[in-house]
């Protein structure tokens, strides 16, 4: 039986590219030779798509040769492959690609749109369910129709704000108060967000925000703790978790995510078991609302009153061994190779 010839994209121009190579390099050693053909892509920060060998350079540790190996995606004969720029090597065809993508123009729905076009299956969910959850003022529009629990928030538009920016500064603290935080509507990671206790501080951090997006949102600060949990499957998605996050820093920010020792994630967390199964429905609701599929992470905040919220759902989670979506599969008894396998599956059979 041939091969399945797997699209292993990585890197990208988000600020994330670093988690992404990080991402993309626990996948490639843990799939099963045997059943996989990895055709690593890198798309360096500056926008370049690069070929194999320098992909598989970086995955190795190794610095890529900048330029050498530039490739596109096209369809070829009706098959989507990977082609030299250069038309001096063979297209290379693809079965499927896993976009280990994290940020803009990786989990945003633009890459899964080029999938689409040149009829590539992908892991992941589609183009609206992936532009709805990047965008978390939409994400939360929706969340807000279908009435799941959610913090109170304010989306703030930059030409509104050019136009008046006191008067979307006074209704803000009118629906969040303080302390309040405040983030760019469409990037990753935390990218960007600022905990703001006074008028000036607010002016300061949607300026801040706006400068690195079209949308920011302003969102009422909420005390007690913070959970995680992982979906997976297309029509009959199930859920593990939930996972306990404990920052060391005022709050889990980009810094306390991807820097040795400054969180801790818990698998097994002191709750009541009413409480887990509450964090599974509405991890189950909210993937389904925004019409995901494939993997989510959907990340919870549980007030001291037992409230349970929903933060936000992320497409693309980060997806190293020692990521808190795999991790919690793998508390459920899937090793990481058989998750990889599980979703590539997913998306051949979408």
């Amino acid at each position: 039986m041939a091969k399945i010839k797997l699209g292993l994209i990585f890197g990208g121009k988000s600020l994330e590219h670093p988690i992404s190579v990080m991402s993309a390099r626990s996948i490639a050693n843990a799939v099963n030779p045997e059943k996989y053909n990895v055709v690593p892509i890198l798309i360096a920060p500056q926008g370049q798509w690069l070929g194999p060998k320098p992909a598989q350079e970086l995955l190795k540790g190794n610095d890529p040769v900048a330029g050498t190996e530039e490739v596109f995606l096209a369809s070829r004969k009706g098959k989507p492959c990977i082609c030299s720029v250069n038309r001096d090597k063979t297209p290379i065809p693809l079965d499927v690609a896993f976009p280990a993508l994290h940020g803009p123009f990786g989990e945003d729905g633009t890459i899964q749109g080029l999938f689409e076009m040149i009829g590539l299956p992908y892991v992941g969910s589609g183009v609206l369910a992936s532009a709805l959850a990047m965008d978390k003022g939409y994400m939360k529009e929706i969340f807000a129709r279908h009435n799941l629990p959610q913090t109170d928030y304010y989306i703030v538009e930059k030409q509104k704000w050019a136009e008046d920016s006191y008067s979307c500064r006074e209704k803000a603290l009118e629906i969040t108060g303080f302390p309040a935080f405040v983030k760019p509507a469409a990037l990753g990671s935390s990218v960007g967000i600022t905990k703001v206790i006074d008028r000036e501080q607010l002016f300061s951090a949607v300026e801040e925000a706006l400068g690195l997006g079209k949308r920011a949102l302003v969102e009422r600060g909420v005390s007690g703790r913070e959970f995680e949990c992982s979906v997976l499957g297309n029509n009959k998605p199930k859920v593990a978790g939930p996972g306990e996050v404990i920052s060391r820093r005022e709050f889990y920010d980009y810094q306390a995510k991807y820097t040795a020792g400054e969180a801790e994630l818990i698998f097994n967390p002191d709750l009541p078991e009413r409480d887990k199964a509450k964090f599974k429905e509405l991890a189950l609701l909210a993937f389904q609302v925004l019409g995901c599929r494939g993997l989510a992470r959907i990340d919870f905040f549980f007030t001291p009153s037992g409230k349970i919220l929903i933060n936000e759902l992320n497409t693309i989670p980060g997806f190293t061994q020692f990521s808190m979506y795999p991790k919690l599969w793998m508390e459920e008894g899937m090793e990481y190779s058989e998750l990889i396998d599980r979703l590539i599956s997913l998306a051949l059979n979408t």
